[in-house]
């Protein structure tokens, strides 16, 4: 009898999902929104694995449902701020996510979202869709320079590396924040105060942890030039949006540029810093290539099938076991 394997979504790209079904009865979520707790419960008991998207909460609840047959949870994203570790752990219950796959395209978007926010792209072109583009004036749309600025990078991991290079290209100064990372050959490492204080740009890419949450509040937002620009392709925790919010409003900073929020996905329900006229906001899409969401389900079958099979799974969260454990 193959092992039962629950996806929590229906529109999973790639072919990785075939090669899974070789090996073990998959079962999913059919509907077209985010599936309740409540069907991800019924679906998921007696199964071996659960493939899930990284804002699908994987709680005890969950995880009890599933029942002792449980043996891996495998994340197609790369962060993890939604899985209780500690209940997983004490299952003994594997979890893993997909480092690796999605650094240079989330790069990509991180370098769009400066270059729109410093240069205020998004304003530009709104004004010239609702056809108010009707003389050319030498102050209309003043932005600030991209190249020869200053660029402060907190969190210098796969992602924050990435930005660094493409910061070469522009001729930019590297500075980064991460106690883990000493200097290397594209930035200066920092401690956080000289960071906010001489960047011109700021981007974040750490995760979402008690430790990291409003990591940027108002008392760092007013240690920043208020000729800097803010941007975030992490996790929305990180900032607290109502500081920001403030701190645009009142000229603290000049822009931001956000693909993460607190709330999310936020339907019409907007927070008050979409529309804000400094900021460009996106509704977290740094990993959307065809191309990169596909390596993410591929890199998630993979661990699934490695774990089941036996063996050690190829990413687990970091400081977590790759193979299954007992109970505790």
């Amino acid at each position: 009898m193959k092992q039962r394997v629950l996806t929590t979504r229906a529109d999973l790209l790639g072919g990785s999902l075939a090669r899974l079904a070789s090996q073990a009865e998959v079962v999913g979520w059919t509907g077209t929104g985010k599936p309740d707790p409540a069907d991800l419960a019924v679906l998921a008991r007696d199964v071996s694995a659960i493939l899930a998207l990284g804002n699908d909460r994987v709680d005890a609840a969950l995880l009890d449902a599933a029942g002792p047959t449980l043996r891996v949870v495998a994340l197609a994203s790369m962060g993890y701020d939604a899985v209780d570790r500690d209940a997983a752990a004490e299952r003994g219950v594997v979890v893993t996510h997909t480092p690796g796959v999605l650094a240079e395209t989330t790069a990509d978007l991180t370098f769009a979202l400066i270059l729109m926010a410093r240069r205020r792209l998004g304003a530009a072109r709104d004004s010239l869709a609702a056809g108010q583009w009707d003389l050319f004036r030498m102050d209309d749309y003043l932005g600030l320079d991209v190249h020869g600025a200053t660029l402060g990078v907190i969190g210098y991991g796969q992602i924050g590396r990435a930005v660094a290079r493409r910061a070469q290209g522009f001729g930019m100064r590297l500075l980064h924040h991460d106690p883990s990372a000493p200097d290397d050959t594209l930035s200066k490492s920092v401690d956080l105060p000289t960071l906010l204080a001489e960047a011109d740009i700021i981007s974040l890419h750490v995760p979402l942890t008690p430790q990291t949450r409003h990591l940027i509040g108002a008392a760092e937002l007013a240690a920043m030039k208020p000729t800097a620009t803010l941007v975030s392709t992490s996790r929305g925790g990180v900032v607290d949006e109502n500081a920001l919010t403030r701190a645009l409003r009142d000229g603290v900073i000049h822009s931001a540029g956000l693909d993460v929020f607190e709330r999310e996905p936020m339907g019409r329900d907007l927070s008050p810093l979409v529309g804000e006229p400094h900021v460009v906001t996106l509704p977290h899409i740094g990993s959307a290539t065809e191309a990169t969401r596909a390596a993410m389900v591929d890199l998630a079958v993979d661990n699934i099938r490695d774990v089941l099979a036996g063996g050690p799974a190829r990413t687990p969260l970091p400081g977590s076991s790759a193979t299954p454990g007992a109970r505790r």
